[in-house]
């Protein structure tokens, strides 16, 4: 298990723009060669905007580009055609396929905070895709097949324990709260990279909230 601290990820964004990013693998201008990717990620950025900023018109091609919110709302419009606000407890996946286009902002009045995950497709090519799960629980695993990947959500109370998923690679990102896994201590922001994961329980130091992908060997 590789653990990774929030204060070791890149800083980038705008911060006159309103955007303040954190980047855990290597990313745009921070070009790192021992950390392009994990298993199928190749980014977990945590990114948080004003009110008012936002990611202008951009492309994208032969990425999964998963989205969750931590607070606030986000406003996603694309290519494709669609406009939708995206808020905390939904999943969010833009299937970028053979190219796409979309714009990322914080239309609201409040701060917004969202995590965003990248994960490279076994295949190029093909339709790009749209898809947003309203809401989901911790009981609903969301299957992103084109990686052979799988995101699961886990809200943990103090104390509470839940299963690591057995697989050949497991990331794991603390949203919020602390949680102890195989004996370290993560908190809000801190990831563990997990290679052949087996009977894995991570435990809530307090309140907590994780996204852990399970994804096949490569």
């Amino acid at each position: 298990m590789d653990v990774r601290r929030a204060g070791e990820r890149y800083r980038g964004g705008d911060p006159r723009a309103g955007i303040d990013s954190r980047h855990a693998f290597s990313f745009g201008p921070h070009y790192d060669p021992g950390n392009l990717r994990f298993g199928a990620v190749i980014a977990c950025n945590e990114e948080r905007l004003a009110p008012g900023a936002g990611f202008d018109e951009h492309p994208h091609s032969h990425t999964e580009i998963v989205t969750w919110v931590v607070e606030g709302e986000l406003t996603h419009r694309d290519s494709l055609g669609r406009e939708t606000v995206v808020r905390a407890g939904d999943v969010q996946r833009l299937s970028a396929a053979s190219g796409v286009r979309h714009v990322e902002r914080n239309d609201a009045a409040v701060p917004l905070t969202f995590v965003q995950m990248w994960l490279a497709p076994r295949e190029p090519g093909g339709d790009p895709v749209y898809e947003i799960v309203r809401g989901i629980a911790d009981s609903t695993p969301y299957a992103v097949p084109e990686a052979a990947a799988m995101l699961h959500v886990r809200r943990l109370v103090a104390g509470e324990r839940t299963a690591v998923p057995d697989a050949a690679h497991v990331y794991v990102h603390v949203v919020r709260g602390a949680v102890r896994l195989d004996g370290a201590e993560l908190a809000a922001g801190d990831a563990a990279r997990i290679t052949d994961a087996k009977d894995l329980e991570a435990v809530g130091v307090s309140a907590a909230e994780l996204l852990l992908w399970e994804m096949a060997a490569a």
